[in-house]
């Protein structure tokens, strides 16, 4: 008989790619890790670690084990579903995982609406960005989680999530209000190209975006602020020092003076809610995304 906990641990070292990894995130010293792993490969009869430089890799055995492994963690949280199916009305807690924009725009009013709608359900919120609500799903520390579509992503055929579009969010071009752009009802790119350039920290989803937007529109932004916060952004573009896209869901400081304009190329990313694999027939999880796709196509319009 296979512990089913030894299969975890396995999952986990390929999810966060090292022993060492795969045990701080489920609370393990690194030689406990090492010997679930060991004695799950003494039952099976087959290496599953092998030597790679200073530390280790999967075998081939190991990762052909863990296309089983996943389909096992899916049928028994499918059990646990079958076994709730008829409790009634969403009921007890509900982990859900956001990066800042979607808690405040999407995340936070979904909540407001469910606590009038489902009275015995209890949405707790968590601020993270991208990676960590999806580790979070693997973990099972979070039900259900609105994020960002990056190359670093697990790709959608990834069979640990199941993850499904939300919303195309455009961006706008965020110029001075006494800017010549900032009459315009919409703005090519391209018209920016020589301005200064204001933009997220480098290696973060949305300057990825950012940067493969003017690319496309044949110009690579001369950044010469590097900002966190969009608000940040909006008061550094307020004070002349450059323009700047911002996704539409941010919020900026109204009095600010500034001007959205919205993008002939049509910049956006896409935003989409996740949940480990089968999640979303949870009762609670599916009126939870239901809220969401409403506040969702009322945020963009």
């Amino acid at each position: 008989m296979i512990d089913l906990r030894r299969l975890h641990v396995l999952r986990a070292v390929a999810h966060y790619g090292t022993v060492t990894a795969a045990a701080r995130a489920l609370h393990f010293t690194t030689s406990a890790a090492s010997q679930q792993i060991r004695q799950l490969s003494r039952d099976l009869g087959v290496d599953l670690l092998e030597p790679q430089g200073r530390g280790v890799r999967l075998t081939a055995a190991a990762e052909s084990l863990l296309g089983h492994a996943d389909a096992i963690e899916a049928r028994w949280d499918e059990a646990e579903l079958e076994l709730r199916a008829g409790e009634g009305a969403p009921a007890g807690p509900l982990r859900v995982t956001g990066f800042p924009v979607a808690v405040c725009v999407l995340l936070a009013p979904m909540a407001a609406r469910l606590r009038e709608r489902c009275p015995r359900l209890s949405v707790r919120i968590r601020e993270v960005e991208v990676v960590e609500s999806f580790d979070l799903l693997f973990e099972g520390e979070s039900d259900l989680a609105v994020v960002e579509a990056t190359p670093s992503s697990p790709p959608s055929a990834d069979a640990r999530f199941d993850q499904r579009p939300l919303l195309d969010e455009p961006f706008d071009l965020v110029v001075p209000a006494d800017h010549p752009l900032a009459g315009r009802d919409v703005a090519d790119l391209a018209d920016a190209a020589h301005e200064p350039w204001i933009a997220p920290m480098p290696q973060t989803p949305c300057r990825t975006h950012i940067m493969s937007a003017c690319g496309a529109a044949g110009f690579t932004p001369d950044v010469v602020h590097h900002t966190v916060d969009w608000n940040v952004t909006a008061h550094l573009v307020a004070n002349g020092l450059g323009v700047a896209l911002v996704p539409r869901l941010a919020r900026l400081t109204p009095e600010l003076p500034i001007v959205r304009v919205p993008c002939a190329n049509r910049p956006h990313r896409k935003l989409m809610t996740c949940t480990r694999a089968g999640g979303h027939r949870r009762a609670a999880v599916a009126v939870a995304i239901e809220e969401l796709r409403t506040l969702a196509a009322a945020a963009v319009a």
